[in-house]
């Protein structure tokens, strides 16, 4: 397996600029815990957002991250549980054909499989998304 060290899509030129859109189901955080995603381990504080995307994954978001990223739905009121849809912005993305790990800030490692994308949202930031997921909520720029 790859690890991934050193991270920046930004000067990677087999990396790309999506946006992704997508409404997901937030509860949040009462206790401070870890929430299993199919990618691996999420470190999460009470108040954080845990969050259940459209094909049935499930992640945590910092709070103050999702307060940022993520504005609710007609009839959810901001702060409490219900339906968000995530704000547009745009994300580097690439793939990569064999399995790979990356540590995320939190120290949380990541595990991709071959044909996954690695997601970049800010230096250091990352996410992963299978490519099943990435073909139905991503778009490129």
């Amino acid at each position: 397996m790859r690890e991934l060290t050193d991270v920046d899509l930004g000067r990677d030129p087999a990396a790309r600029a999506v946006a992704k859109s997508e409404v997901v189901t937030v509860d949040f955080a009462t206790a401070d815990g870890v929430l299993q995603s199919r990618v691996g381990p999420n470190h999460y504080a009470a108040g954080d957002a845990l969050i259940t995307g459209s094909d049935g994954d499930r992640w945590s978001v910092r709070r103050t991250i999702f307060d940022a990223k993520y504005a609710p739905e007609p009839g959810t009121t901001a702060g409490h549980p219900g339906a968000y849809r995530n704000r547009p912005s745009t994300v580097l993305a690439r793939q990569y054909d064999e399995p790979f790990s990356i540590r995320r800030t939190s120290g949380d490692v990541l595990i991709g499989k071959a044909g996954d994308w690695l997601l970049q949202y800010a230096p250091g930031d990352f996410g992963l998304a299978t490519a099943e997921r990435f073909a139905a909520v991503y778009r490129s720029l």
